[in-house]
């Protein structure tokens, strides 16, 4: 077990069967995979994480004025908010969430809220929604290629995911206090969305824990994205794609009494997609293990309760 592998997405015009299969081999044995050759520049993470790291330096005061409302879905969600389900304190973490910008009259105003942007953070709103709306694009791609890995076609998931309710989340991890000990960064936990892209992290501390119950630092090369299978997805493939646990651990040394800044990219489907076990992934072996079908909105919001967001 060497670790969690990397391909390159950039194959899909002139290799697309192999990378296809790669790929959903990587997520059937993992449920994680590193991607490279996405295109988005450099200078668009750098330019975000920028923006973000200025955020999070502002005052308490000047931050706390942006809090996130019920579920945590816009805006800043403070300190020690979030719990891991089943983990007995709460992250070491702060984080703010950009959404979708709907347009006017949209049916799903009522379930997504409109975005907060920090007015003492030139470029924030700019950086955050460019970065917001190129892993969106990157992920329609990771999709359309485990669609054809299941057998769908390509652009199955086009008109599930293009209003979904998708969150790019920026991550402060604070230095490591003495009153922190029995607190971890981000307690293991599996994603609830489809899946997630998490673009650059300022220190290592990413684990995932492989099925034969090693757990696994995930590092990254060059322009390299991790992309892994959240639970909404898990569930529609009946878990050919599992949803793996994960956590970020706590640094030791110098590395302790430094901040750690990451940034994934949740993507959710529309609210009203159902979430129903596809016929192709259901077999004698593999019984359908969801016989009730839930909407993506209402299956998020149970996940909220279970980790202290709603």
């Amino acid at each position: 077990m060497s670790g969690v592998p990397t391909l390159d997405i950039g194959r899909w015009d002139d290799d697309r069967a192999a990378l296809v299969a790669e790929l959903g081999a990587a997520y059937r044995e993992y449920g994680f995979c590193c991607i490279r050759g996405h295109g988005i520049p450099k200078a668009l993470i750098d330019e975000a994480y920028a923006a973000f790291i200025a955020f999070f330096a502002l005052p308490e005061a000047i931050k706390h004025q942006y809090r996130a409302g019920p579920g945590g879905t816009r805006g800043l969600t403070p300190l020690k908010v979030e719990t891991a389900k089943g983990a007995a304190h709460p992250d070491l973490k702060e984080f703010w969430h950009i959404g979708r910008e709907l347009p006017p009259g949209s049916k799903y105003a009522a379930t997504m809220a409109p975005n907060l942007w920090p007015a003492e953070v030139p470029g924030f709103r700019a950086a955050g929604s460019a970065l917001y709306d190129a892993l969106g694009a990157l992920g329609a791609r990771v999709l359309s290629a485990l669609a054809l890995h299941l057998g769908l076609d390509q652009h199955w998931f086009d008109d599930k995911i293009d209003h979904g309710n998708s969150i790019l989340r920026a991550l402060h991890y604070p230095p490591i206090g003495p009153n922190d000990i029995a607190h971890e960064r981000a307690g293991a936990h599996e994603d609830i969305n489809l899946i997630t892209l998490l673009v650059g992290a300022s220190d290592s501390g990413l684990e995932v824990l492989s099925r034969h119950g090693d757990w696994l630092p995930v590092t990254t090369e060059g322009d390299a994205i991790v992309v892994n299978i959240g639970d909404m997805l898990q569930r529609l493939s009946n878990h050919i794609y599992p949803s793996t646990t994960h956590r970020v651990v706590n640094p030791t040394g110098e590395a302790a009494r430094r901040a750690r800044y990451s940034v994934p990219y949740f993507l959710h489907p529309n609210p009203d997609f159902l979430i129903d076990v596809l016929p192709s992934c259901v077999t004698t072996e593999n019984p359908s293990r969801y016989p009730e079908p839930i909407t993506a909105n209402d299956y998020l919001w149970q996940r909220l309760r279970e980790i202290g967001l709603s």
